[in-house]
């Protein structure tokens, strides 16, 4: 059975700090493509950050770049996101997925597995 299970959200201030865990389990974790998304209340799916199988290629959406950092640890099957600088607009559901990714990484079809989500609230 494929699992994605996330990990790591929470309610932090504005300029806090989470680390997010997507631990996979029930597929070939080291030839996928990893990525993150999250959806804000009321908002749409925004593609957050993807890292290649081998970690070699990395993305991040503009909105997030210089602050939030992707990696993975391929012998643990586990990818992670660091958030730092969080801000109020970060609010959201953040989302892992895995996908062979043959296309754009920023394309919801190209995604095989998703995870159940995890809530991030940045508040005051």
């Amino acid at each position: 059975e494929v699992q994605l299970v996330e990990s790591g959200g929470g309610l932090v201030q504005p300029g806090g700090s989470l680390r997010l865990s997507c631990a996979a389990s029930g597929f070939t974790f080291s030839i996928y493509y990893m990525s993150c998304a999250r959806q804000a209340p009321g908002k749409g799916l925004e593609w957050v950050a993807t890292t290649s199988p081998a970690g070699s290629i990395i993305s991040y959406a503009d909105s997030v770049k210089g602050r939030f950092t992707i990696s993975r640890d391929n012998a643990k099957s586990t990818l992670y996101l660091q958030l730092n600088t969080l801000k109020t607009e970060d609010t959201a559901i953040y989302y892992c997925a895995a996908g062979r990714v043959y296309g754009y990484w920023y394309v919801q079809s190209e995604y095989n597995f998703w995870g159940q989500g995890t809530q991030v609230t940045v508040s005051s």
